[in-house]
């Protein structure tokens, strides 16, 4: 299965101070984009929730429905991201890895990827930040043993 890049992610960050990286901090945030799968195009919806369990280690999970095409294509991930704290600046970079259950409809199978990202969060101001990094796939399903990479492009504002 191919896919492109998701061009955007919208994310909403919920803190009352100026560091979101913290215990007890969640994030909640939506998915808008397109992908290419089984040569057809989709538009991308979806949405996530993340907890900080420790400082700067991120727990969550995110859903993403893939409309506009057939086959009916859902999205299951759950991640965990460690942000590296640097003191004095108003980057962090970040690392990670996911799990994703990817629901096909008949006559298609299900599979599952392992995955990691690795990238830098810049806070822009109290309120708000962008990352970027770069994600590594890896299909763990018998017949298809693909590995690609993609950049990642996300922006987050508080409310």
């Amino acid at each position: 299965m191919k896919k492109t890049i998701l061009f955007l992610i919208l994310s909403s960050l919920i803190y009352a101070d100026g560091e979101p990286f913290l215990a007890g901090k969640k994030s909640f945030g939506v998915t808008v984009g397109t992908d290419n799968s089984f040569g057809n195009s989709y538009t991308v919806v979806g949405a996530n929730v993340n907890y900080y369990v420790i400082d700067n280690l991120s727990v969550g999970a995110s859903y993403n429905a893939f409309l506009g095409d057939s086959p009916n294509l859902n999205e299951l991930t759950v991640p965990v991201t460690y942000y590296i704290p640097i003191e004095g600046v108003s980057y962090r970079p970040y690392i990670g890895a996911f799990y994703n259950q990817t629901f096909i409809e008949d006559p298609y199978n299900d599979y599952n990827i392992l995955g990691g990202r690795i990238g830098v969060s810049l806070q822009t101001s109290m309120n708000s930040f962008m990352s970027l990094g770069w994600v590594q796939e890896f299909s763990t399903s018998d017949k298809n043993r693909e590995k690609k990479g993609y950049p990642e492009i996300s922006a987050g504002f508080s409310f």
